[in-house]
């Protein structure tokens, strides 16, 4: 079996041991701020009428959306039974009686949610929502990068079990007797001749597809360049937008090849 790639053990999720502060919470900082400066670039580019006091509302608003979007959802489609049962729990960020932050936000609802409050804004201060729509396309996809450089450092979302040189060892991948994959798991590290396989009732780690990454370079990196390069070059209001909506879910969709499902689904 090809040598796979130790996940660096170096790294933590929390920024520094004792203190609520974590690497995943940073990266929507950075996030957040990079597409703020991208944003803002194609404001003055465009000689848009959008002042400082605008910009920073307009940010804040969708911002604050965007989060409401991203927890609903992930509470109505993910974990509906335990947040039906205490829905108080969607923005309470304490777990036994210690602050841990929001774990769990839906892709799908942080857009429905930022789109509408980006919308109602524009509205609100009478900007065409089209031009708007586009220059935050331009904008959202790079600061994405930083997003699923928090999955990868959080070791969560993980890709599926590979024999590829790519793959990785990931901390949290390992997968108990009883679990569905299990059975399926072993008899594919018999057919790829892997050896060492634990006594029973051990846990089974093989390497995984970081899929995060993949994400971070495909649906961050590339898909931004692609908006960029057009973000002159448009030919009507609202391109750009479609650009990333369509470009996304192209690109989601060969990604999901090579990640392993949500363990809610």
């Amino acid at each position: 079996m090809p040598l796979a790639i130790q996940y660096p053990s170096w790294l933590d999720p929390v920024i520094i041991p004792g203190l609520p502060f974590r690497w995943y919470g940073l990266m929507y900082i950075f996030a957040f701020v990079t597409a703020y400066f991208v944003f803002r670039r194609q404001v003055k580019e465009r000689n848009f009428p959008l002042d400082e006091d605008q910009l920073s509302g307009l940010f804040f608003w969708s911002i604050i959306s965007l989060i409401l979007g991203a927890r609903i959802f992930f509470a109505l489609v993910y974990d509906h039974t335990n947040y039906l049962l205490r829905p108080w729990m969607i923005f309470w960020p304490f777990q036994g009686g210690q602050f841990t932050g929001f774990h769990g936000m839906s892709y799908h609802g942080g857009v429905i949610g930022g789109a509408l409050g980006m919308i109602i804004y524009s509205r609100v201060k009478k900007f065409d929502v089209r031009e708007i729509l586009d220059m935050f396309a331009a904008s959202i996809p790079l600061g994405y990068t930083f997003g699923r450089l928090g999955n990868f450092i959080n070791g969560e979302l993980y890709g599926r079990i590979t024999a590829s040189p790519l793959g990785m060892y990931f901390p949290h991948g390992g997968i108990r007797p009883g679990q569905g994959s299990f059975q399926y798991i072993t008899a594919w590290a018999e057919q790829n001749g892997v050896t060492g396989l634990p006594e029973p009732g051990g846990i089974l780690n093989f390497p995984r597809h970081p899929s995060q990454l993949y994400e971070m370079i495909l649906e961050g990196i590339v898909l931004w360049a692609i908006i960029w390069f057009f973000r002159n070059r448009k030919p009507f209001k609202g391109f750009l937008v479609t650009l990333y909506l369509s470009g996304y879910g192209f690109v989601r969709f060969i990604v999901e090849y090579f990640r392993e499902p949500d363990s809610q689904m």
